[in-house]
């Protein structure tokens, strides 16, 4: 099981906003603690716990968008829209948007490979046409881990250039709200680093596999075994069915699938809002500044 790596910077951040912000700015402040708490919950990331927190993220720019829109914002950024933060924050916007367009292109190819799974067990026209498609599947897994190692390092330099510029001889509501934008930003780094650490577990390889792997996803409480491992990766979970298939029946190994097949799909869905809400952040900063 994939342990969870969270930049230290992520842990020790805090806005703590004045008390004279404007209460939209304050607004924004209680969902990134809201985001902060549900990073520090996440230890080994499920998709379940994904999708929980890209719904957590999609709010977060909702109200970050009522902060771009008011008109203090507004007047504040484009006076000031020739400072060096504002490339900061439009390059790690840009970088952003890039990378949840990537993964969402995995999590596409992914549920095609899984559905291309399920349909040669449905055929069951042999062992060698399953074992052809368990071997793409397999290889495909192995592309995905390779290609999120390249993503997570993107996403680390876009955490390492958030709050290089300095912040000095602004007024209170400009400061307020670069910060509040930079904190939005390392929230979706986070994020993003957690969803991408849920692509990278260990493929297995074609040995039989344990059937406590699975037994979680599959039976909730009904099983049979003395044991049951916590926070079970889905995609784990899919890889014991898969090398367990012989031993416990193509049945069984289908319940798994269609399991991940639904929860990639809902990390699609959740990575699809996001990639809207990221152009339209992006949009709406550029709109300001350009005036």
């Amino acid at each position: 099981m994939a342990t969870l790596k969270v930049n230290s910077r992520h842990n020790i951040r805090s806005i703590s906003l004045p008390c004279r912000s404007h209460p939209t700015t304050l607004h924004v402040e209680e969902k990134l603690n809201e985001n902060k708490t549900w990073e520090e919950t996440v230890s080994a990331p499920t998709a379940e716990m994904i999708s929980c927190g890209l719904s957590k993220l999609e709010e977060l720019y909702k109200c970050m968008d009522d902060l771009l829109d008011l008109p203090l914002t507004k007047q504040a950024l484009s006076v000031h829209r020739c400072e060096s933060w504002t490339n900061e924050l439009l390059e790690g916007s840009v970088r952003l948007l890039d990378i949840c367009g990537t993964a969402r292109d995995f999590m596409s190819l992914l549920v095609e490979h899984v559905r291309n799974l399920q349909s040669a067990l449905r055929r069951r026209k042999g062992d060698s046409s399953i074992e052809s498609s368990i071997a793409k599947y397999t290889s495909f897994r192995k592309k995905i881990k390779k290609e999120t190692k390249c993503l997570i390092a993107a996403l680390k330099q876009v955490d390492n250039k958030i709050g290089v510029s300095c912040l000095l001889d602004q007024d209170h509501h400009l400061q307020a709200v670069i910060r509040v934008l930079r904190e939005v930003s390392l929230s979706t780094v986070s994020i993003f680093e957690t969803l991408l650490m849920f692509f990278s577990v260990p493929v297995l390889k074609q040995k039989p596999a344990t059937w406590l792997m699975v037994s979680k996803l599959m039976h909730r409480g009904a099983t049979t075994c003395e044991e049951e491992p916590e926070n079970v990766n889905e995609l784990e979970s899919a890889d014991a069915a898969l090398w367990s298939l012989y031993r416990y029946g193509s049945s069984e190994v289908q319940k798994v699938l269609e399991a991940l097949e639904a929860s990639i799909e809902r990390l699609e869905d959740g990575l699809g809002c996001m990639f809207r809400q990221l152009i339209r952040a992006r949009a709406t900063l550029l709109n300001i500044i350009s005036h």
